[in-house]
């Protein structure tokens, strides 16, 4: 007799047997290059930069192992109430959050400052996910179907574009749109949305907050404004131009040589 890998619950030592190592190990990898990219900047020392890279980074991977052992039934059962839950936080932050550089985006939590749209790029996913799950392939492309599907959609994507944040809500509609097309949604729609979206493009752009368009020019044309926009841009392709592939070399290396050389004798 077949079971249902989704009513089967796998054993804590099944669930070790089954995580991507390789990808713990990249994730891992791209830790620790990230951290010591830190510790360099500061200049070798483990400064207030590189402590709160590194502490984050540890509590948060931790977060990651823990959850991937909750069952998928979970997420299955609460998707609604967590998608519900992020969109009035989203709600809570545009009339009530924390204001930094011209940006209403955080809740205060006290010991953190959240902000909501993070969780939505992942709350999108599973919402989608459940709402696609008991609908059969041959509604998927149902004017009910797409309403409702779009409906869940922009409204985490307008509350995101009012905080404002242009490009976290470029990566949830994303997110969103790629669930939509893997339930089996006809490409003819996504054309139509494409050759919509270019035609209202200018128009577009005239809604767009001062620094949203300050960006989109700049990410154009850099040399426009070297001192202030392009700013970045510009010393990035310094940096790459004079480091080469060999690079400039670890600012720490040598404290951590001496450090390791210490502890090693």
């Amino acid at each position: 007799m077949q079971h249902n890998s989704f009513n089967t619950q796998p054993t804590f030592f099944q669930k070790l047997k089954s995580f991507d190592y390789i990808l713990l190990t990249c994730i891992l990898l791209l830790g620790l290059i990230s951290a010591l990219s830190m510790y360099s900047t500061d200049g070798g020392e483990i400064l207030f930069h590189s402590k709160s890279h590194i502490l984050k980074f540890v509590i948060f991977f931790t977060m990651m192992i823990v959850l991937s052992f909750f069952n998928i039934k979970f997420w299955h059962y609460f998707a609604y109430i967590f998608y519900f839950v992020v969109l009035f936080f989203l709600v809570w932050a545009s009339l009530y959050g924390i204001k930094a550089s011209g940006s209403q985006r955080w809740i205060n939590l006290y010991f953190i400052n959240l902000q909501p749209s993070e969780l939505m790029k992942v709350a999108i996913i599973i919402c989608l996910a459940k709402y696609y799950h008991r609908i059969q392939l041959n509604q998927v492309n149902t004017f009910q179907t797409i309403f409702i599907a779009l409906l869940i959609l922009i409204l985490p994507i307008m509350l995101v574009i009012s905080q404002p944040d242009l490009g976290t809500s470029i990566l949830i509609a994303l997110s969103g749109l790629v669930v939509i097309w893997l339930a089996g949604m006809n490409i003819k729609y996504f054309i139509y949305s494409f050759i919509a979206l270019l035609i209202s493009m200018p128009f577009a752009i005239a809604f767009l907050q001062p620094y949203q368009k300050l960006r989109i020019l700049t990410f154009l044309n850099p040399d426009r404004d070297p001192l202030g926009a392009g700013y970045q841009i510009i010393q990035s392709k310094i940096a790459v131009g004079s480091g080469g592939l060999s690079g400039k070399g670890f600012k720490g290396h040598s404290k951590l040589f001496r450090i390791f050389t210490r502890k090693t004798h």
